[in-house]
């Protein structure tokens, strides 16, 4: 695992392969709610989180933030490319404060939480050299003095994997040692080790299995070791060679008019999944799992809108898009949904609906997330989250009650046998459950005289039916539907009919 978090969920949920931990399965309403918790914003793009010891380290291309609320351009405090986050509030921490020369783009923490590693362009820290890969203490916020090797150009992304610490990015050395775009370091001492996987293109994501069995590449290049692997390749943990990995036929090859390359990659028990990003219409983007001990695929999910980021939380595989079109959920034409969930199982979306909008430099909105455990962190360049202000950053929880059911609109009444009332409502909808409850209410003291479930989607939303079959025969009565998630409940208006 990435370790882009101190504790991680264990796996799929409720799932039939072996390789995975077993969790209770995901029911109708997801691990976390749709409703966006307070946090601080930033003036410009996330790029990398990690989250430790009850802080969110945060990094990007910002130089300033600012509490939640605040518009852009005050009430701000000055961090350059690197701030700190309280994890249960998202406040400010005030004892974390560095000053560096240019963006973070990738952190991780180490596996007990002790450490925080930060890759990107930078090659100073408060004045000290740092080419491009630096460590703080995550309790005290020091910069730790072994973690300084020397890279010579842009550091994307990192991983821990037992006591190496891989990287990669876009450089060609390595304490002037050749490493062409992926490396490894001691986390002991900071010294360069023997990996060394020499990709002939840019490595955009590495995670090591959680045994450290394997580690996994992701990025732009056609060659690993000078063999041809297009975009995603399982190697060696202590030598960088190339491993069989038959799963890797599920990002095709290059062709005119569609390049796809892999963005993010998450290993979670005994399986690894992976995040793409495509050029062209129709080129993939979407994300696919595979068997770690086999290498074989298990499934792949052709959402088209690329997917920058994945994250495993509480037995589901958050995502983030800007999905326009997904084959067997919703099509084009409804617009661009760039926070979702998937069952680990078999990539389907789950019921989880909340949403930022894309900003400006990528336009892409959601780029990178990361969790605590029973949380999400989520960054990027958008500037609203749920139709909000809220700049770069935003975290999502398991507390509250969760999002409010949309409440139902007037039911259409029909009566055409005596004593019994039939009342129609389009489906409501919620974005932290598929599975309502609805209640047919009659008369001022709303009483309950029948009730069912529907399950609903933003795409899917069909009608159901609830009779009265006690109504008084020859009487005027008024009738409305209640929506109920198992927290929140929502009345619609009355719509009148004389019963036959």
């Amino acid at each position: 695992m990435r370790l882009r978090r101190i504790t991680a969920a264990l796996g799929a949920a409720g799932l039939a392969l072996a390789v995975v931990p077993t969790l209770p399965a995901p029911g109708t309403g997801a691990s976390l709610t749709a409703v966006a918790g307070s946090t601080w914003q930033t003036d410009a793009s996330v790029l990398g989180l990690a989250v430790a010891r009850g802080k969110a380290f945060v990094g990007g291309r910002f130089t300033r933030v600012r509490p939640p609320g605040a518009a852009p351009g005050t009430s701000q405090t000055v961090r350059t490319y690197l701030a700190a986050f309280n994890q249960s509030t998202g406040a400010l921490d005030t004892t974390f404060n560095h000053t560096l020369n240019n963006f973070v783009w990738s952190i991780v923490a180490s596996p007990d939480g002790s450490k925080i590693y930060i890759g990107g362009d930078f090659t100073r820290v408060d004045g000290q050299v740092r080419n491009r890969i630096a460590a703080f203490d995550a309790t005290t916020g020091a910069l730790l003095p072994n973690i300084k090797p020397n890279v010579s150009y842009r550091v994307k992304t990192l991983a821990v994997g037992g006591t190496s610490l891989y990287f990669g990015g876009s450089f060609g050395l390595v304490n002037n040692v050749a490493r062409n775009r992926a490396a490894a370091i001691s986390t002991a001492d900071g010294s360069l080790l023997p990996w060394n996987p020499n990709a002939d293109a840019d490595v955009y994501a590495i995670d090591a299995a959680d045994d450290n069995s394997k580690v996994y590449l992701g990025g732009t290049f056609a060659k690993v070791g000078g063999v041809a692997h297009w975009a995603v390749a399982s190697v060696n943990n202590s030598t960088g060679a190339l491993l069989p990995f038959a799963a890797s036929t599920a990002v095709p090859v290059p062709k005119p008019g569609c390049t796809t390359r892999v963005k993010d990659i998450e290993t979670s028990g005994g399986v690894v999944y992976f995040s793409n990003a495509g050029d062209g219409g129709g080129c993939f983007d979407g994300t696919w799992a595979a068997n770690i001990a086999t290498g074989n695929l298990v499934w792949k999910n052709t959402c088209l809108g690329a997917t920058e980021t994945i994250t495993m939380v509480n037995g589901w595989l958050f995502k983030g898009s800007h999905a326009h079109s997904c084959p067997g959920a919703f099509p084009d034409g409804t617009g661009a949904h760039f926070l979702l969930l998937q069952n680990p199982a078999n990539g389907a979306l789950g019921p989880w609906f909340p949403n930022t909008n894309a900003g400006p430099p990528t336009e892409v909105g959601p780029l990178v997330s990361a969790t605590g455990g029973s949380d999400l962190w989520i960054g990027g360049d958008f500037t609203t989250v749920n139709g909000a202000g809220q700049q770069g950053l935003t975290r999502f929880n398991n507390l509250g009650a969760g999002a409010v059911p949309l409440g139902p609109v007037l039911p259409t009444l029909s009566s055409t046998t005596a004593g019994r009332v039939q009342a129609t409502v389009q489906t409501s909808l919620d974005k932290d459950d598929i599975t309502l409850t609805y209640r047919l209410l009659r008369g001022g003291t709303n009483t309950v005289v029948a009730t069912t479930t529907a399950n609903s989607t933003f795409w899917s939303r069909p009608n159901v039916t609830l009779t009265d079959t006690a109504a008084p025969s020859g009487t005027s009565q008024q009738y409305r539907i209640e929506v109920y998630d198992g927290h929140n409940t929502v009345r619609g208006g009355f719509a009148s009919i004389t019963v036959r």
